[in-house]
């Protein structure tokens, strides 16, 4: 029992030392705590006043350097200041010299105008008093004068115009030659009439029976829808298409060939098919007509110009290729006006645009010049760029220098050996016309057209056309034949007078 109390009494003095222990321990562990916290505090004090301290010197720093600018800047505008006031003086000072020479120069010009009319009056005075002398007036003596010195040179006179005539007309015809054979050499493209025909091949013979139908059917679908004469002859595996629009062809001839594709023909199926070529072409009509502004360089055109542009491929003038015609127009015309100092940007798009109106000249009426450029100018395109146009078949007057260069262009394009097709009955009616124009004139006694119809020889009767009135015979056979008749290139006009004098020795 003893024990047990002496235990429970140890234990419980064991518990109070512990107890008295950790207070001691917790006490010394809070004085460290604020002694640490203290330091901390002051080291933050310290640490904040430094960085106030250094912002204040930044401040100063950065006030110090915005007034040394701001000096700066008031010494400059001082300096812009002087100089301004410098430049209204000098100007003051020329506004008053301007203003002296302006006064001096109106007093001359008033003294001249004064003298002028002193000058006048003396020569109508002395006019008038020669006048009274002579008995005639002034005209009278000039028209006299004039008709004595023609008569007395009459000879001479006509030599001599016809020499001067001559030698302009050489150097100007010799120089325009080195300018147009510049222009061919620096552009040749191949030239392959198109013709009004296309053949279709097909897989195997037993085709054409499909493609007939029953009763033919399938081939009266066909053409109806697509516009073509389909000829299915007796050569192995071929049918030729027929039209003389190249659009239709194309569309046959795709249709053709998404019908042998499909297997299956049917008039519901060739309706189906001629349908997705047209599609198919229209796709096509604008991707041609992007190769060829792209080709020229040409960006600016609008959208329906281009896609106009794409249809001339497929429309033929005379058997040449409209597009391509186009093309090759513009490339002249782009060199020529190169060569010739005048604006090449508007020969060369007035060029390429200047037969646009033939890609709807089937649907709409009117001339395809007049087409052209209502087309120009319902979409925006300039005014210089259809003057250039406008004028290439005389239509329209040449109302720029790019105007005589695209029909120049036009011409050579058109002329160019194997370009064109000419008909037999074209070509005859031509030289028939050309020999009508120029019996027509008084005085001519034979006419031939000659040379493919590039010359015209015509013989006189020597006594009613003389020396100056043969020059102006040539000249009015010339110009009638310009306004009356369509031709490509030039055509030569020859007056020629012979006089002979026959006398028998008997």
């Amino acid at each position: 029992m003893n024990q047990i109390l002496v235990a429970v009494l140890a234990l419980g003095a064991g518990g109070v030392a512990g107890y008295l222990a950790r207070q001691s321990m917790a006490a010394k562990k809070s004085g460290l705590l604020e002694r640490q916290g203290e330091e901390t505090l002051k080291k933050a004090k310290d640490e904040a006043q430094d960085i106030v301290l250094e912002a204040k010197d930044k401040a100063l720093a950065v006030l110090d350097e915005a007034k040394k600018e701001e000096k700066n800047r008031r010494l400059e505008i001082e300096k812009n200041e002087n100089r301004l006031f410098q430049r209204e003086e000098d100007l003051s000072r020329r506004d008053k010299e301007l203003e002296k020479r302006r006064t001096e120069t109106e007093l001359k010009s008033q003294s001249l105008e004064k003298a002028e009319e002193e000058v006048r009056a003396k020569r109508e005075q002395a006019v008038k008093e020669l006048s009274e002398i002579a008995g005639i007036t002034p005209e009278e003596a000039r028209k006299k004068l004039f008709s004595e010195v023609e008569e007395k040179y009459r000879d001479d006179l006509a030599q001599t115009v016809r020499k001067i005539f001559h030698e302009r007309e050489e150097e100007i015809e010799k120089k325009s030659l080195e300018v147009i054979t510049s222009a061919i050499q620096r552009y040749a493209r191949s030239h392959i009439s198109e013709i009004t025909t296309s053949t279709f091949t097909l897989p195997s013979e037993d085709f054409k029976g499909k493609i007939i139908g029953r009763e033919g059917r399938n081939i009266r679908t066909l053409e109806r829808l697509s516009g073509v004469e389909l000829i299915v002859d007796e050569s192995p595996d071929t049918i030729i298409i027929s039209s003389f629009d190249p659009m239709r062809r194309e569309i046959a001839r795709l249709s053709l060939e998404k019908l042998v594709k499909d297997g299956r023909i049917q008039p519901a199926k060739i309706e189906e098919k001629v349908e997705e070529a047209k599609a198919e072409i229209d796709k096509r009509i604008g991707e041609i007509g992007e190769a060829a502004v792209y080709e020229l360089n040409v960006y600016d055109f609008p959208k329906e110009i281009v896609q106009l542009l794409g249809r001339l491929h497929f429309r033929t003038s005379f058997g040449q290729n409209v597009l391509a015609h186009s093309v090759e127009v513009a490339h002249l015309a782009g060199i020529l006006a190169s060569e010739l100092g005048a604006n090449v940007e508007i020969a060369k798009r007035g060029a390429l645009v200047h037969d646009i109106g033939k890609a709807i000249d089937h649907d709409v009426e009117g001339t395809h010049v007049e087409l052209g450029r209502k087309i120009l100018k319902k979409y925006g395109v300039s005014d210089e760029i259809i003057k250039a146009m406008e004028s290439h078949h005389d239509d329209y007057p040449y109302a720029s220098p790019e105007a005589y260069i695209v029909a120049a262009a036009d011409a050579l394009s058109a002329a160019r050996p194997g370009a064109r097709r000419g008909t037999l009955e074209n070509y005859i009616k031509r030289l028939g016309d050309l020999e009508t124009i120029a019996k027509s004139f008084e005085g001519v006694k034979e006419a031939f057209a000659v040379q493919a119809g590039r010359e015209l020889r015509i013989f006189v009767l020597p006594e009613k056309i003389d020396d100056f009135r043969a020059l102006q015979l040539a000249r009015d056979v010339a110009g009638k034949i310009e306004s009356e008749i369509k031709y490509p290139g030039e055509i030569k006009v020859n007056v020629i007078r012979e006089v002979r004098a026959v006398e028998y020795a008997r």
